[in-house]
């Protein structure tokens, strides 16, 4: 029993995901304290971004005409799929960029996809909690409606190709504050702040019982 915590932020220490992710998890330990974490840092340490394709075609080659590349990705490959398929929860912080997922978590879940056979749920049941973060606002009525790329997406993947029990916190305007050009959303995104951390500290909760279930 483990509970798989993956960041994928650049920003460091001023990281508006990975602070939110840190709410649900320390709701997470201090009900569950006996369960380890095991962390997976995207942004700090990205995983080879040709290492997906090497796994790709080492899998349609024999294994012993295999090149030592193609060797060692589908060795990551499996790894990253078998943390996925043992962890009892996870805890995903994915913030959004330029629109889309980043190209650290792109490469993770391809690799992942490549380390197990094709079609295999590697979250089947598991309850996952997605935090992901917008650094303006996206939603109806707004003139970036529909730029959202990552949000969807990563509900495909998790939810309905990997299988996933998702429950999804997010946050806009995290720019707020950042970007002067957002000042007169202010108020707005400080709501928007205030309403996020209380989702994510519910979802830290309610997670923490479905392990305890």
């Amino acid at each position: 029993m483990s509970l798989l915590r993956v960041d994928a932020t650049i920003q460091g220490d001023r990281s508006a995901s990975s602070a939110l992710a840190d709410h649900v998890l320390d709701e997470f330990v201090a009900a569950r304290p006996e369960v380890p974490v095991v962390r997976r840092h995207l942004g700090r340490d990205p995983l080879p971004a040709a290492a997906w394709q090497a796994a790709v075609s080492g899998g349609f080659t024999p294994e012993e005409d295999r090149t030592a590349d193609q060797r060692d990705a589908l060795a990551l490959a499996g790894r990253l799929a078998a943390e996925l398929q043992q962890a009892s929860g996870a805890l995903l912080a994915l913030p959004l960029y330029n629109f889309g997922v980043s190209q650290h978590v792109k490469t993770w879940i391809d690799l992942a996809m490549a380390g197990a056979p094709t079609g295999t749920r590697l979250l089947e049941g598991t309850p996952v909690v997605l935090v992901t973060t917008r650094g303006g606002a996206y939603g109806p009525g707004t003139p970036r409606d529909g730029w959202d790329h990552n949000t969807d997406y990563l509900r495909r993947v998790l939810a309905d190709i990997w299988g996933a029990d998702l429950t999804v916190v997010e946050r806009e305007f995290t720019l707020v504050g950042v970007n002067p050009a957002l000042d007169e959303f202010t108020e707005l995104a400080t709501l928007m702040h205030k309403t996020a951390v209380e989702a994510a500290t519910e979802a830290g909760a309610t997670l923490a019982g479905r392990h305890a279930a």
